[in-house]
């Protein structure tokens, strides 16, 4: 008989842990809150690591269907508007990790899995539908859901995002932390662009105390645009996609170039609209049990939340459903060491994840000698300090 795996969460993570699952052989029964499975949001960074993954499965060509492949990271100061360092992607990502660096809209993404779901039988999807608690039995793991039905597994797994209910009860360590940075994210088609404006690449504007990225997504058809400034709270934390006033960001980026301005005025101009995301995250994991404790593990933003400065929120996850995909298939250990043999192998990476990103947040809004030194740096030694072998290369697995 089959072993089956309980799954909260139908974002990118739990899809990409469902058809990891699968493909490990297991029985998969994914739970998501929404009436329908769908995402929102606007454009993630997929930098090789994460791409790899997405091979394996063979969801290569779908992912050239609808992601986009920038030519080169360009940094560029956002008081002055000039270079301060590039990288070649493209062809010479290829070359170097043995897969492309992409540029996709969240919900192109979440729609090649939920395809690529479509043609496994083993997998049940149920939306309207959420974990509200779980218990754990000798031999298996029984859930209630929010309809008050009560199923049994042989695990289950917390992929429920960065307000997870299956790491509350798991765990018990409180709500994620406000980082004091607000991200005002944008989407705008390319087309309606004057030809300055549009953009094949990935291009970072570090200023003081604020930062901004613009790139493409869908085949480059349209442009992902986030300016993430310092900020206070809102009251509502767990709703990552508030309206925003274009007069509010306008305000924080006084002072900054005009090309800058100007990337961020076409917003306006092709009838866009802001959206506020206030940017929680978690201290990074301290070790395996913070991801696995007996047949219950968490995966992607339930288990190790981050800021967004590394651009591997949503490849964290998708490394960890390749690695459960391991573990999972192997039928020789008992379930539980399964479950641990996944934390063990993911979590110091994605401690290393996670405290490089909060790093990198105060590297990219630095102020006075700080800000002098990093530019300088960047000018010298540039492509050495863009470019990540440990974490695009193929060494982690």
């Amino acid at each position: 008989m089959s072993e089956q795996i309980l799954i909260a969460g139908g974002g990118i993570g739990g899809l990409a842990a469902a058809l990891a699952s699968a493909h490990a052989g297991w029985d998969v029964r994914l739970y998501e809150r929404a009436a329908a499975f769908s995402e929102v949001g606007a454009g993630i960074q997929l930098g090789p690591n994460s791409v790899r993954c997405l091979q394996a499965w063979g969801l290569q060509k779908p992912l050239q269907a609808v992601a986009a492949f920038p030519d080169k990271l360009q940094v560029r100061s956002a008081v002055h508007g000039n270079t301060l360092a590039e990288l070649p992607l493209g062809a010479s990502a290829v070359a170097r990790y043995g897969a492309a660096y992409a540029t996709v809209h969240r919900a192109d993404l979440h729609g090649v899995l939920l395809q690529a779901l479509g043609g496994q039988p083993r997998v049940h999807l149920h939306s309207g539908c959420a974990i509200e608690r779980f218990s754990e039995r000798e031999g298996f793991v029984q859930i209630r859901t929010t309809r008050g039905r009560e199923i049994e597994g042989d695990a289950l797994l917390g992929a429920d995002g960065l307000w997870s209910t299956v790491r509350q009860q798991l765990l018990a360590d409180g709500p994620p932390r406000f980082c004091g940075h607000l991200a005002y994210r944008a989407l705008v088609r390319q087309g309606g662009l004057p030809r300055r404006l549009r953009t094949a690449q990935v291009t970072a504007w570090l200023g003081p105390k604020l930062h901004a990225v613009q790139y493409p997504v869908r085949r480059g058809e349209m442009q992902n645009l986030v300016v993430i400034v310092h900020g206070t709270a809102p009251a509502d934390l767990q709703n990552w996609d508030h309206s925003a006033q274009a007069a509010d960001l306008h305000g924080a980026l006084e002072g900054t170039c005009s090309a800058l301005q100007d990337a961020v005025g076409a917003v306006a101009h092709s009838r866009g609209q802001w959206r506020l995301w206030p940017l929680c995250d978690r201290a990074p994991l301290r070790g395996p049990a913070d991801m696995a404790r007996g047949q219950v593990a968490l995966l992607g933003d339930a288990a190790h939340p981050m800021r967004p400065y590394l651009a591997q929120g949503a490849g964290m996850a998708i490394e960890d459903a390749w690695e459960l995909q391991r573990a999972l298939a192997m039928q020789d250990l008992e379930l539980s060491l399964r479950l641990r043999r996944y934390a063990l192998n993911r979590w110091q990476r994605n401690a290393r994840v996670q405290a490089r990103s909060a790093r990198n947040g105060a590297i990219f809004h630095a102020t006075g000698a700080l800000r002098w030194g990093r530019d300088t740096a960047l000018r010298w030694w540039g492509p050495r300090l863009l470019d990540l072998p440990w974490l695009y290369g193929a060494g982690w697995h």
